[in-house]
């Protein structure tokens, strides 16, 4: 890549790699095992498997493998990074960024210059990662190199009504110029406020705090606020649901995602000055004309409807984006990459070329921006996109189903054991997929000690390769 002092065209993801745990939960033996009525995690939720981590697995090993797997795919070389920036709520250290753990892959190449450190905010923080990372490229201090994102985290809950909505994932994204999905200049919609709707308070436990009927309230208002604002800024139009091809959200669960969208139709029903109700997706719909947007949060009836009528255009335009949320469950930061990697690997890339994908992004406390990628039209290098995420459906496929007892086991495991130290995992590295790292050891200065499991020979010890 050479350097242009020119603002660079079609800034945007060049490439994405997907990584998840292997070991998994079933969602409807957990309702059997939690004493729940059956479907209050399949149906309710929308879920239907949930992966977690053992205590081999941290925020630190789920970014080293994400970004290994990348550079091992040959998308990019360490030296060609200019820019690293994690996006993570999971801490293993008040100080120490995961970006600087990472920075131990860089060593073999004598590439230190690397810009970027983490970004916290709830499920925000992916998003935050790579506005910046985006606006490097755009920016006067960019060398010409490659920006290189990773939104990961682990959720987890203590046992109880949140802990079905858990999950665990990381998303490694590489920006450039010239990219397949290019991020849209002047589309954003921003929203921010303070808010305890979500929060971990003590940094001795990897549980948060959750208002769940705030968090949903919150959620649901941030949306409005960011599609009253999504649109384009030089002509100051608002965009409708016509004009957007594939929608992806942040999932805390499949079922929110899927009120959302009908949200967002109500959205347009109630500014739109003369709805058709008679004919048309808001046939039936007379009797909601006049609401007050924002007394509808909780509205049951408007929800029925608008989840009804909106059912059509979510199935294809949003539905193939909830493969991951609904099989591996909320991954926080990564959540909503996670769904563009979902909808990238079910869609054939004539289905994408030219499209428009709004991504909705929501970290509780609160933060949360709507904005959108545009398709290239150039179907090669659309279909080289999607290749590298194609495998997702039988990677999901070939992960180990954990009975819900040995679950809940290694959940306990992992409460006793989240910080200790001196500290020895004890779990199987048989659960782990080949090549993942993991962590070997904690010393007793809290000083972490990982490996690569079968076909990676590297050896990361304090800083050391």
């Amino acid at each position: 890549m050479e350097t242009s002092r020119q603002w660079p065209d079609r800034v945007g993801i060049l490439a994405l790699e997907v990584y998840f745990p292997r070991t998994c939960v079933n969602h409807t033996e957990l309702e059997t095992f939690d004493g729940c009525s059956a479907g209050k995690y399949t149906i309710g939720l929308g879920q239907t498997n949930m992966g977690f981590c053992t205590d081999r697995e941290d925020i630190h090993s789920l970014c080293l493998t994400v970004v290994q797997n990348m550079f091992d795919r040959g998308v990019a070389r360490p030296d060609e990074i200019g820019r690293l920036e994690v996006g993570t709520e999971t801490i293993v250290d008040k100080s120490k960024s995961v970006k600087s753990v990472l920075m131990q892959l860089f060593a073999a190449s004598g590439n230190t210059s690397v810009e970027g450190i983490d970004t916290t905010n709830a499920c925000y923080g992916g998003t935050s990662a790579l506005f910046n990372a985006a606006a490097w490229i755009e920016s006067s201090a960019w060398d010409g190199r490659y920006a290189l994102v990773v939104a990961a985290d682990i959720a987890v809950y203590a046992s109880g009504n949140a802990r079905p909505t858990g999950g665990a994932g990381a998303v490694a994204m590489l920006l450039g110029p010239n990219a397949p999905l290019a991020l849209e200049r002047g589309m954003r919609g921003t929203h921010m406020e303070h808010a305890y709707d979500f929060y971990k308070p003590d940094l001795s436990s990897e549980y948060p705090v959750v208002d769940g009927r705030l968090s949903i309230q919150c959620y649901l208002t941030a949306m409005d606020k960011c599609y009253q604002r999504f649109g384009s800024r030089t002509d100051k139009k608002q965009l409708t649901l016509d004009e957007i091809d594939f929608a992806c959200f942040h999932s805390p669960f499949t079922k929110l995602v899927q009120k959302s969208y009908g949200r967002l139709m109500l959205n347009d029903f109630l500014r739109d000055p003369s709805p058709n109700t008679s004919s048309g997706k808001y046939a039936g719909l007379e009797s909601f004309l006049g609401r007050k947007l924002e007394e509808t949060v909780f509205d049951k009836d408007v929800e029925k409807a608008f989840l009804k009528a909106s059912k059509p255009m979510y199935d294809e335009r949003v539905g193939p984006g909830t493969l991951l949320g609904t099989q591996v469950g909320n991954m926080y930061t990564a959540s909503l990459y996670g769904s563009l990697a979902s909808l990238l690997a079910l869609k054939k890339p004539e289905q994408l070329v030219g499209k428009r994908i709004a991504m909705f992004s929501y970290g509780s406390g609160l933060a949360s921006s709507l904005y959108s990628f545009n398709v290239s039209s150039d179907v090669a290098a659309v279909a080289k996109l999607t290749t590298s995420v194609s495998h997702l459906p039988k990677m999901l496929e070939s992960r180990t189903k954990v009975p819900p007892a040995e679950f809940a086991k290694m959940m306990k495991l992992r409460e006793e054991t989240h910080h200790l130290a001196p500290y020895k995992p004890v779990a199987d590295i048989d659960l782990l997929y080949p090549g993942a790292y993991y962590l070997a050891s904690v010393d007793d200065k809290h000083r972490r000690q990982y490996e690569r499991k079968a076909g990676g020979t590297s050896r990361l010890e304090n800083g050391q390769d």
